[in-house]
């Protein structure tokens, strides 16, 4: 009893302590991330005027927008809370952080959404990040240009065609396998081959919102189709019991 009440307190404070550090370094970003617009706003001599960097404001929020609510729905159920700072700070999360995550999770045999699997993915994450800092530097900050030259032109477009769909397939697979949930992966398939085949093409305009179409759409369906709990049968009153025979 002892050893569970100091884990459940040591998980307390780590909550506390990654959700405290976790919006201080994601403010700081976002200020540093403001910083340079503002000096060309401010401080460059261009005279942009509010009108236009409202007008861009917009523009980007009708394109991306759907996504500010799409992804933390989206990424939370599998990551969870520190995992998602460190995610939105690194980037690249569909690609490169979320399928280190699952992988993780499945050498563990963690089921994403529980403590563990949330432990596991701020360990997978910052290793990734790792790897991809270290890569970063020998193979493009080092051997970059070199590499490039000695790569046949075929390999490199071949790469480039591919190379995301492969991985995106390797993470759908992945989430499938971890999950285990068949009812809830049917129903997934089917709304994404709907919106991408169907309504997608119907109308164009909603190319930019297929996403949260299809994500908003699987979770209702899910919930509204999920397996009902059979309701308990009555048990017998004492009286309509059936007497045993006294041993002899």
């Amino acid at each position: 009893m002892t050893s569970m009440n100091s884990s459940a307190a040591a998980l307390r404070r780590f909550d506390a302590t990654t959700a405290r550090w976790g919006r201080l370094t994601m403010i700081a970003a976002l200020l540093f991330s403001l910083a340079g617009p503002a000096y060309l706003v401010f401080f460059s001599g261009l005279e942009v005027d509010h009108s236009r960097i409202w007008t861009a404001v917009l523009a980007i929020a009708g394109t991306f927008g759907v996504l500010w609510f799409v992804e933390p729905l989206t990424y939370y159920p599998i990551l969870g809370q520190a995992s998602m700072y460190q995610a939105f700070m690194i980037g690249n999360i569909s690609n490169k952080l979320l399928p280190s995550a699952l992988i993780a999770q499945s050498a563990i045999g963690a089921k994403p959404g529980t403590r563990r699997g949330e432990l596991a993915a701020v360990m997978a994450i910052g290793g990734a990040a790792v790897v991809h800092l270290v890569s970063l530097l020998i193979f493009v900050g080092l051997f970059g240009s070199w590499l490039v030259s000695v790569v046949p032109a075929e390999i490199v477009a071949v790469l480039q065609t591919y190379i995301l769909p492969s991985v995106l397939g390797a993470v759908l697979v992945q989430a499938i396998v971890s999950m285990r949930q068949p009812r809830v992966t049917i129903i997934a398939g089917v709304v994404a081959t709907a919106v991408v085949f169907v309504l997608v093409p119907a109308m164009p305009a909603l190319a930019f919102f297929g996403t949260a179409i299809a994500v908003i759409t699987t979770a209702m369906l899910a919930w509204l189709l999920r397996e009902k709990p059979a309701s308990a049968a009555p048990s017998e009153p004492s009286s309509a019991r059936e007497e045993q025979p006294e041993r002899s």
